[in-house]
């Protein structure tokens, strides 16, 4: 997936209110931009830390830049949580992902359970439908091994028992973690984060709920999904 218009490198000074961060352009001015993630990011706000932005070329717009990715130890890593729903629907398009393929119909944000969305729906004649639920992953404290969550989720181990439901119901559900950055090769439930997400996890997969992981190619003009790597 490629950005429509190239990104801009700048500094980030600091990241905060959940939705906020302050850059710094080359030319010295600090401004504040959009900051699409609820998430801790935790080890991805050290002030100092190169930051790219997007422009949406919309001066009226409250705030006109978004903060895409960050770059720590070398490595690009995404942080806008608006990608990986778009990265999965490419993934599954181009069949990067086997026990995801083979269906007539996707359909995104779908109502079901108790007042919730799933992020896609996959459907086809004679066969059970597929819940799958996309969830981004940016954390790493081990080199190799990407972690999810990064910090406490209620409303995802609420997922995971609607997902269970839907298995209960005949159908197929399946999690899919999206990796936004490229420098590991595993990936795990951050257990001592979030007991309750990990006991909420353990508890989908033994009813039949299926997890997948795929890591992403992140580079300063696009972001591509592209392998799936082991879950420990």
């Amino acid at each position: 997936m490629q950005f429509e218009t190239p990104l801009t490198r700048t500094t980030l000074v600091k990241r905060y209110k959940r939705f906020l961060a302050d850059v710094q352009l080359e030319s010295g001015e600090v401004i504040t931009v959009h900051c699409a993630n609820p998430g801790s990011m935790l080890g991805l706000t050290e002030p100092g830390i190169p930051a790219f932005i997007s422009d949406s070329g919309n001066p009226k717009r409250k705030l006109r830049y978004s903060l895409e990715m960050v770059e720590v130890g070398g490595t690009l890593v995404g942080v806008n949580t608006n990608m990986p729903n778009k990265l999965a629907v490419e993934a599954i398009q181009a069949s990067r992902i086997p026990a995801l393929t083979g269906f007539d119909i996707l359909k995104t944000e779908v109502r079901y359970g108790e007042n919730s969305r799933i992020d896609i729906l996959l459907e086809t004649e004679n066969a059970p439908s597929v819940f799958v639920e996309v969830k981004n992953v940016h954390f790493v404290r081990t080199p190799g091994i990407h972690e999810f969550p990064d910090s406490v989720t209620a409303r995802g181990a609420k997922h995971l028992e609607e997902m269970a439901n839907e298995v209960a119901k005949g159908n197929r559900a399946a999690m899919l973690y999206v990796i936004q950055r490229g420098d590991g090769d595993r990936f795990k439930i951050a257990a001592d984060l979030d007991p309750n997400y990990a006991a909420a996890f353990e508890r989908a997969t033994q009813a039949g709920v299926e997890a997948h992981a795929i890591r992403c190619d992140v580079r300063e003009d696009r972001i591509d999904a592209l392998d799936l790597i082991p879950i420990l």
